[in-house]
């Protein structure tokens, strides 16, 4: 199971398919959605990740906050969520997850937070038919009828439909389609509606009921994936100390040219003190032998 990311509705648009249909698109918006947290089953008894996303203001934050972020080495965030994951798919603190986590034609659930629509009856919240709109009906035409019941049971029963508060509620909408992904500008297109105002976060999974797409990344889709990986950037890197080799070699030869040279010299100091003793002593012999 891969980790979701935590995204900003932008509003909704159009595509045109190759057919020549257009395509009703919701585009969400990826903007910094990084790992701030992970937990193990060794330490915290579940597996899950804590991506943040959106960039905020350090003075809007707590002390608390501050240091959670200050902890992980990640810039603070505007939203928080977790995701549960398996133990195999855990991500690295830091890391940031970019729109090709997700693949054109893979099927996802979006949750969020629909709109509020304040007070509303029962016919808008319901679709309840209402009264009769003809004779016998006064200033009652909208209204949701009797509630309860006679002297048994003498009470309304919880969850009964009748009118209240509208909206501002958690939705999930399950079996959504991605249609397209821009990685220059971070934008996920899903076909269809997704809960939620414009400038609203949501959730986007894989989809539960469906299998995961098969080209899918995992464990995750991180940003810049495409770019050279370790093993790839480390070839150049073991050229120059090849190019580099034949210089300390070359350089090398000219020291041990320069050590040997003076070993001789030193040599040949002792053979010059030698001939001129025995110079001397040749002279001390013809003085000796002329006296």
């Amino acid at each position: 199971m891969r980790t979701g990311v935590l995204a900003q509705k932008l509003g909704m648009s159009r595509v045109f398919a190759d057919d020549g249909n257009h395509v009703p698109v919701t585009v969400l918006l990826l903007e910094g959605c990084q790992v701030v947290a992970v937990r193990t089953q060794e330490k915290d008894g579940y597996a899950a990740v804590q991506l943040g996303s959106g960039a905020t203001k350090v003075k809007n934050m707590s002390k608390p906050e501050r240091g959670h972020f200050a902890k992980a080495k990640v810039e603070p965030k505007k939203q928080l969520a977790e995701f549960r994951v398996a133990d195999d798919a855990v991500l690295e603190v830091g890391a940031e997850i970019g729109v090709n986590h997700f693949v054109p034609g893979q099927f996802v659930d979006v949750a969020g937070t629909s709109i509020g629509k304040g007070f509303a009856g029962a016919m808008k919240r319901w679709n309840f038919s209402g009264l009769r709109a003809s004779h016998g009906i006064s200033v009652s035409h909208r209204s949701h009828g009797s509630t309860g019941h006679s002297q048994d049971p003498g009470k309304v029963f919880k969850g009964k439909k009748m009118a209240g508060h509208m909206g501002d509620r958690r939705v999930t909408t399950q079996n959504l389609q991605i249609v397209g992904t821009d990685e220059e500008k971070g934008l996920i297109l899903i076909r269809g509606a997704v809960p939620g105002s414009k400038g609203g976060w949501v959730l986007v999974t894989d989809a539960v009921k469906r299998p995961r797409a098969e080209d899918a990344p995992y464990p995750a889709g991180l940003k810049g994936a495409s770019a050279p990986t370790g093993d790839e950037a480390e070839g150049p890197a073991d050229a120059v100390p090849q190019g580099d080799a034949d210089v300390p070699a070359e350089a090398a030869a000219q020291p041990e040219s320069k050590v040997e040279a003076p070993p001789p010299a030193a040599e040949k100091a002792p053979e010059t003190k030698e001939k001129k003793t025995a110079a001397d002593d040749g002279s001390s012999n013809d003085a000796g032998s002329e006296g």
